[in-house]
């Protein structure tokens, strides 16, 4: 399959959408406390969005029955929203999506709940420096899997390990669209698909410490590391723009 190239109004749209996404994840960043429920998390992001003018996207997409993905811990991805209560200490992931006039935006972030471990300072630290690291390198041309390996090399330096099995993807008039894009490459870096200016794609390293095959727990969503230790997970969503990756999901100020 193709991999799009979206005009500059598209662009434009997935913009909006991604800046609703950068500022729902700033608010909640800036609002959340030890003591609050997963699920107060999520109707909190849920109310942030709408009042936006966004559509929570992730909501009854496959099935998901919230609208914020709420990673706790050793969660790396696709955490249900629970009952369950944050405490200090605890890493939080946060991974939300909005669709707007048409258009989906698409971003995380992993944070602190309160003082935490250095082992949890650097375990978050590799997933973003990873993520800005290989924004920053991007540039028309280049392959795709050259991307991929560039995640890989910088989650292994740091003595951590990418998540199997998931990866990043493209992003428009769907939530996920061609090409994928996993943190690791098989085979060599030089071969597939070549980065095109108009393409929109989400970056999302997924990092574990000992092991990087993935296991579900008992929900069906929530997937975790079959080392049973602390995951983090950060992404972008970005659109190549003469010839560079523009951010899409930062926000817009400050909430």
């Amino acid at each position: 399959m193709a991999i799009p190239i979206r005009k500059p109004n598209e662009i434009a749209k997935l913009s909006r959408a991604g800046e609703i996404v950068g500022n729902t994840l700033q608010y909640l960043q800036n609002n959340i406390k030890a003591g609050m429920t997963l699920q107060e998390i999520d109707a909190m992001g849920e109310e942030f969005i709408r009042s936006s003018g966004g559509i929570p996207s992730f909501k009854g997409l496959y099935g998901f029955p919230s609208s914020v993905c709420t990673s706790l811990n050793e969660v790396v991805i696709h955490g249900i929203p629970s009952a369950q209560i944050i405490k200090e200490g605890d890493i939080l992931g946060l991974d939300i999506g909005v669709k707007y006039d048409g258009y989906y935006g698409d971003a995380a972030i992993t944070m602190p709940i309160g003082n935490i471990s250095k082992e949890d300072e650097a375990l978050i630290a590799c997933s973003k420096d990873a993520l800005y690291h290989a924004i920053g390198q991007i540039k028309e041309g280049m392959r795709f899997k050259e991307l991929s390996y560039i995640l890989e090399q910088f989650i292994l330096s740091k003595g951590f390990l990418p998540l199997r099995d998931y990866c990043g993807h493209g992003i428009g008039a769907k939530p996920h669209d061609e090409p994928n894009i996993p943190n690791y490459v098989d085979g060599k870096p030089n071969q597939g698909p070549k980065i095109r200016n108009g393409m929109v794609f989400c970056i999302e390293p997924m990092v574990c410490q000992k092991s990087g095959s993935p296991l579900h727990l008992a929900d069906d969503w929530s997937v975790v590391s079959e080392d049973g230790l602390r995951t983090s997970h950060y992404e972008h969503q970005v659109a190549v723009i003469d010839g560079r990756a523009v951010i899409l999901t930062n926000p817009s100020n400050s909430q």
